[in-house]
């Protein structure tokens, strides 16, 4: 989708550099970022808007150009702004980019990383299988349906079907009309590919049964088509729990550390490996 350009460019900069507060010498930085994100959040700066330039930022809050160069770059680094060289700074719209460089992060590598990624993708699956029944429209089940149709003919073709499987879910986030869960799903979704990965190809030397796991989700889409919230929400926990056993067969079940110790502690959470 294009961004959204204003009829006027320079307006919403000229309105923002005409209400600039002097900042104090000290916090210099934080206080522009601060006053930049809040412009952006009360929608004075839309998607596809230009920022005011270096100098310009610089001239009305009386800060120096290093400063405001600053405070541009912490914006493209959250994924709010696109700054490129030689050519104007622009809004941009949210999307999961920036969490999913902090999961990465904050979760590190490892197996317990991916253990972690697939219990917080549980914990909100079922709540958004449950807010998709209520809040479904009918171009996003034909949405639902084509990416379940896409997995269908997917079966025996593992890279086909972990992308339509990722749609499946992305199409299910986005029927909640959450924005925040809508995020929360596309950070998570690096993570959840390389678990997805990893579970098929334990499954190929195994046996994949490609039909139960298609079954589990065609029950999930007949829930929401209903706008049944209480059986979507069902049927999302009965397809975690079906891939419990697989997951612990690729990663066993091993002591389980608290955050930010090395203690470790038992462990009695389900897992589930195919998203």
């Amino acid at each position: 989708m294009a961004p959204h350009m204003t009829t006027n460019p320079i307006s919403s900069g000229s309105i923002f550099l005409n209400d600039a507060i002097d900042v104090a010498p000290s916090r210099l930085g934080d206080a522009l970022l601060e006053q930049l994100t809040q412009a952006i959040v009360d929608g004075r700066f839309q998607p596809g808007d230009p920022l005011p330039s270096e100098s310009q930022l610089a001239s009305a809050f009386k800060v120096s150009k290093p400063v405001a160069r600053e405070s541009l770059r912490e914006l493209a680094a959250m994924g709010v702004v696109l700054v490129q060289q030689g050519k104007v700074s622009r809004v941009r719209a949210m999307d999961g980019a920036p969490l999913q460089r902090f999961y990465r992060l904050a979760l590190g590598s490892g197996h317990q990383r991916l253990r972690e990624a697939v219990e917080l993708r549980r914990i909100l699956e079922g709540p958004i299988a449950r807010l998709a029944a209520q809040h479904r429209t009918a171009d996003e089940l034909v949405d639902l349906d084509a990416a379940l149709g896409c997995m269908d003919r997917a079966r025996g073709n593992v890279s086909a079907w972990i992308d339509a499987d990722l749609e499946f879910h992305r199409v299910l986030a986005q029927m909640t009309k959450n924005r925040l869960l809508v995020l929360q799903i596309n950070g998570l979704e690096p993570m959840v590919q390389d678990m997805m990965v990893r579970f098929n190809a334990n499954q190929s030397q195994t046996g994949r049964n490609w039909d139960a796991t298609f079954d589990r989700h065609k029950a999930i889409a007949d829930a929401v088509h209903a706008g049944d919230g209480a059986a979507a929400f069902l049927a999302m926990d009965s397809h975690f729990s079906a891939a419990e056993k697989s997951v612990e067969e690729i990663f066993g079940n091993p002591p389980r550390t608290k955050p930010g110790t090395s203690t470790p502690t038992s462990s009695t959470g389900r897992q589930a490996g195919d998203a």
